[in-house]
């Protein structure tokens, strides 16, 4: 985790303080202590060969793919959000979820995960060691291993408790190419299900508000649920997470890769009723607030129907629903039908409409 070698615990007379400790600039310093920090907390975390080697890379082995492959894919997502801890998750789970669906919406098999940490002096250790465990049960779930990584310190008032980096490595099957280029007028657009729910949880935590039931983050991985798309329907042709900027920001971006125009239909895009009533509270759309565990896809309009029953008879499906559809539109603009039968446009968002969302 980071370029101090160490290997047994055995090396340190005493333990980590986890439940009293907080972080020290000595831990981001390189030494006796940085080593120690890395040892036994987030080499006893993430145990695995690759890890415990404590090189300054990791050696990866693709045959664990188990499928033919051509190309490697890779992304990187850094994490700030605010609160760390938050309902249906936290900073730990969702940095390996973010990344982890980065990797598999593009088809890939997510394999690897590296970790940095960026860590505030005077951060209870006890909070630290709870993100950590969250995010080796979040890697343990999505079937990948967390191999190397970083840990730096700062000052106290420099940062703000904890910021995390992870960078995602996977392998595409031979043959598959799922790319915003691929979209073709008549195309259908389909989401995994309810929008809105993440950035709702986030910003009702920090307004303070109460609802009949808890709000929770949609924070999840989408491995399996990907895998079995691409594998049953190989014509899919496109497939994103709305994170920032929601299913606005997404539709505008792949409308304008693509070329063409995106015309949704407001009853059919599903919102939970409790996140449509914290948005309309707080003045927020749902089609521009954050999710974390929902994808968006385009495929053509012969396996809309399959492909919509195939993710409903997923867990992380149940709700999916076809949204929209792709028509002929040289200005690339979205456009929304609403439940009144007028026509509105949903353009880009002008500024940061959540802050600290992931």
């Amino acid at each position: 985790m980071s370029k101090a070698n160490s290997k047994t615990s055995s090396r340190y007379p005493q333990s980590l303080d986890l439940k009293h400790g907080k972080v020290e600039m000595a831990h981001g310093a390189g030494g006796k202590a940085m080593a120690q920090l890395i040892e036994q907390l987030f080499v006893e975390a993430f145990d695995n060969p690759m890890l415990r080697a404590q090189n300054d890379q990791a050696s990866l082995d693709l045959s664990l793919a188990g499928v033919p492959f051509e190309r490697i894919v890779m992304a990187t997502d850094s994490h700030v959000i605010s609160p760390i801890f938050f309902p249906g998750g936290d900073i730990g789970a969702l940095s390996v979820h973010g990344t982890v669906n980065d990797v598999v919406l593009s088809g890939a098999k997510a394999l690897y995960l590296s970790a940095g940490f960026i860590l505030e002096e005077g951060y209870p250790l006890a909070d630290l060691k709870r993100i950590v465990e969250s995010m080796a049960a979040a890697a343990r779930e999505a079937e990948v291993a967390i191999v190397t990584g970083d840990t730096k310190v700062v000052e106290k008032g420099s940062g703000d408790g904890v910021f995390i980096n992870t960078t995602g490595v996977g392998v595409l099957p031979s043959g598959l190419s799922l790319s915003a280029d691929q979209v073709r007028v008549g195309d259908k657009v389909l989401v995994s299900g309810t929008l809105g729910d993440h950035g709702v949880a986030i910003m009702s935590l920090r307004e303070n508000l109460t609802f009949e039931t808890t709000i929770e983050s949609d924070s999840q991985s989408l491995h399996s649920l990907t895998a079995m798309m691409v594998e049953q329907v190989p014509e899919i042709r496109c497939m994103r997470d709305p994170t920032r900027g929601g299913l606005a920001a997404t539709l505008n971006e792949i409308a304008g890769q693509a070329g063409v125009g995106i015309e949704l239909d407001e009853e059919q895009i599903p919102v939970r009723p409790q996140v449509a009533a914290a948005c309309e509270f707080l003045g927020l759309d749902p089609l521009y607030v954050a999710n974390e565990g929902k994808l968006v896809a385009f495929c053509p309009p012969q396996q809309a129907d399959q492909l919509l029953a195939l993710m409903r008879e997923h867990p992380q499906g149940q709700e999916a629903a076809i949204v929209g559809e792709v028509i002929e539109d040289p200005n690339a603009f979205v456009q929304l039908r609403t439940s009144f039968g007028g026509v509105r446009m949903v353009d880009w968002i002008s500024g940061e409409q959540l802050p600290r969302i992931c």
